[in-house]
């Protein structure tokens, strides 16, 4: 039976100027607020809440054991972690939450800026990440996904990878969408978990046809793009992942590079034969990727044994890039090891100017995220493709910012600013 969440914001903290504030900016929202619940696990399963505000150092309340209870009933709503704990323990229970499947909003320390939280509480305002509430609220069943799969529903998004030495779009990433008949695009978070094997399989092979055909269209003669295909573990770990990655490599030519991305625990699941796969998949002239890079618990010397191309460092430490040295130091230490390591280092969730800047002058050589361009369907990269070909040095469009002269939004006039 599905969770729906009612118009409230729960708020576990004692501190009346946070109480006041925090009552004031959600009222703004259509979000009443019930403060301090006696029993915050009751709180959650009957009233349901849109928005959950906790801090992590109220007595008799356990966090992070908070954030796993939320998970197990299949809460849906949206999660803000606000306190004055060490930096460092407040990351690694937001990095919980989102592992955990939560919805969670960017983190805050206290003291904070009134600015800092009314743009973090401002993410609830709508569904989150594009979503709908009928979306959210909905619980998948399996034999939905397995008629989703039959009638080819699910469909190939691709988000744009940027070269920051060249200036130049270097390649994209295939990120699968559920095109709903009645509810429109959903967001893989809601349906990958509850996939079987078999229908992980069907819609890996799914994909890849997609991909197949789109490439096809893509007027890239003079210029060299890869192709990311993301692999579940499961996957890595089949018989027929290596033909099947081939198969592909075969219709893509010599016109596009194929690149394979593992998670950095996928790699280190099973070593030998995560090793033995990435071999084959090396001499068969594809590259591999190793996404989320720094969340993991591997060393480099086991990293080392893989043929790695590609390592790209996890959203989270380049959201926090300018507020936190901590993060901004690991994805400098990225960087530099991929330069000395001949690897390609690409930074993904790239969300501002200011984050692209920083990132450029740590000399990370690959960037993607909404600053940049959005996953989006094959006409619209089409579309992206030829301006971006079209731009010429000094033209008004190459020129649309005078740091980054390779990117702004192409649409159907030429664009202003950057985003």
């Amino acid at each position: 039976m599905p969770l729906d969440t009612a118009p409230l914001a729960v708020v576990v903290d004692r501190d009346p100027g946070v109480l006041a504030d925090l009552t004031s900016l959600l009222r703004t929202l259509g979000l009443e607020t019930h403060h301090q619940p006696t029993d915050l696990r009751a709180c959650l399963t009957v009233l349901r809440p849109r928005l959950v505000i906790l801090d992590l150092e109220i007595d008799g309340v356990e966090g992070i054991d908070t954030l796993r209870y939320m998970a197990d009933v299949g809460y849906r709503g949206s999660v803000l972690l606000l306190s004055a704990v060490d930096p460092k323990i407040m990351r690694i229970a937001e990095r919980v939450g989102q592992t955990l499947g939560l919805d969670m909003l960017d983190s805050l320390g206290k003291p904070y800026e009134l600015s800092a939280l009314n743009d973090s509480l401002g993410a609830i305002g709508m569904p989150s990440k594009g979503e709908t509430t009928r979306q959210r609220d909905r619980d998948w069943g399996r034999e939905e996904i397995t008629r989703a799969l039959v009638e080819n529903e699910l469909v190939v998004h691709y988000q744009p990878q940027f070269d920051l030495t060249s200036q130049t779009l270097s390649g994209v990433e295939a990120l699968v969408r559920w095109q709903h008949p009645d509810l429109g695009l959903i967001w893989p978070g809601h349906f990958l978990k509850l996939m079987t094997l078999d229908q992980t399989r069907l819609m890996t092979r799914h994909i890849v046809a997609q991909v197949a055909r789109d490439s096809q269209l893509w007027g890239v003669e003079d210029q060299q793009l890869s192709v990311s295909i993301n692999v579940s573990p499961n996957e890595l770990l089949h018989d027929d992942l290596v033909p099947l990655m081939d198969e592909l490599q075969q219709s893509l030519g010599r016109r596009l590079s194929l690149v394979v991305e593992i998670t950095e625990n996928d790699a280190m699941h099973d070593e030998l034969l995560s090793s033995e796969v990435a071999a084959r998949l090396h001499l068969l002239g594809m590259e591999l990727s190793v996404d989320d890079f720094g969340v993991g618990f591997s060393s480099l010397a086991r990293l080392q044994l893989l043929p790695i191309s590609e390592v790209k460092i996890d959203r989270g430490f380049v959201r926090h890039l300018h507020d936190n040295p901590e993060d901004a130091a690991i994805v400098e230490a990225v960087a530099l090891l991929g330069q000395r390591l001949g690897i390609r280092v690409v930074a993904e969730g790239v969300e501002t100017l200011e984050s692209l800047k920083q990132l450029s002058r740590f000399g990370c050589t690959h960037v993607q995220g909404y600053a940049l361009a959005r996953p989006m369907p094959v006409d619209d990269l089409l579309v992206l493709i030829s301006s971006l070909g079209n731009a010429q040095p000094g033209s008004q469009d190459a020129a649309a910012s005078e740091a980054y002269p390779f990117w702004a939004p192409r649409t159907a006039k030429p664009a202003k600013s950057v985003p």
